[in-house]
């Protein structure tokens, strides 16, 4: 090939590939929850106050991998959290340094068997034995609603975003919620 063609080649492909992106960034796939990282996440402009949804997760999890190929699956548990929630999918044990409000949140290999970001060990308030996967959701200043471990089936995932994301919370107990939950 010689290297005009080369040329010729190489342009078409950085313009289909930023035509995508472009396509991509203004309409996310709706098959899939849009995940985002933390830094991401908090640095995205929230003109529409929605809540946070964090999963906590980590790579040896057996219930995390189970959710993620089941529960968030779902179309209707996509749809629900896309609409209504800035998603984040978060290691509870990654290395990486997170920069958050003028802080460095650092993995901690003190904690557990494994160590613990320190970011994760904030949003589940520093309890160092919580099982996995956990959800966090935070309300539209990230300042955190609840925590709730665990595998949850489509049914309950959507009862309990239902009830955070209508604010429910607020005034009624969760147990009274899921008792009229239909």
């Amino acid at each position: 090939m010689n290297a005009k063609k080369l040329f010729c080649f190489l342009s078409l492909v950085t313009f289909l590939s930023l035509c995508t992106t472009a396509v991509f960034a203004d309409n996310p796939p709706k098959d899939k929850i849009n995940w985002l990282t933390w830094e991401e996440a908090v640095q995205l402009d929230n003109p529409d106050g929605k809540k946070y949804f964090v999963d906590l997760y980590t790579e040896w999890c057996g219930y995390c991998k189970k959710m993620d190929r089941e529960t968030f699956q779902d179309p209707k548990v996509i749809q629900y959290i896309n609409e209504n929630f800035i998603p984040i999918k978060l290691d509870a044990e990654q290395k990486a340094n997170i920069e958050y409000k003028g802080h460095t949140l650092k993995h901690n290999p003190k904690v557990g068997r494994r160590g613990m970001h320190e970011l994760a060990m904030a949003l589940l308030e520093g309890v160092e034995r919580i099982g996995y996967p956990s959800y966090v959701y935070l309300d539209k200043d990230q300042n955190r609603i609840t925590i709730s471990p665990g595998y949850k089936s489509v049914r309950d995932m959507l009862m309990e975003l239902e009830f955070i994301a209508g604010g429910h919370y607020e005034s009624t107990p969760f147990q009274d919620f899921a008792k009229d939950y239909q």
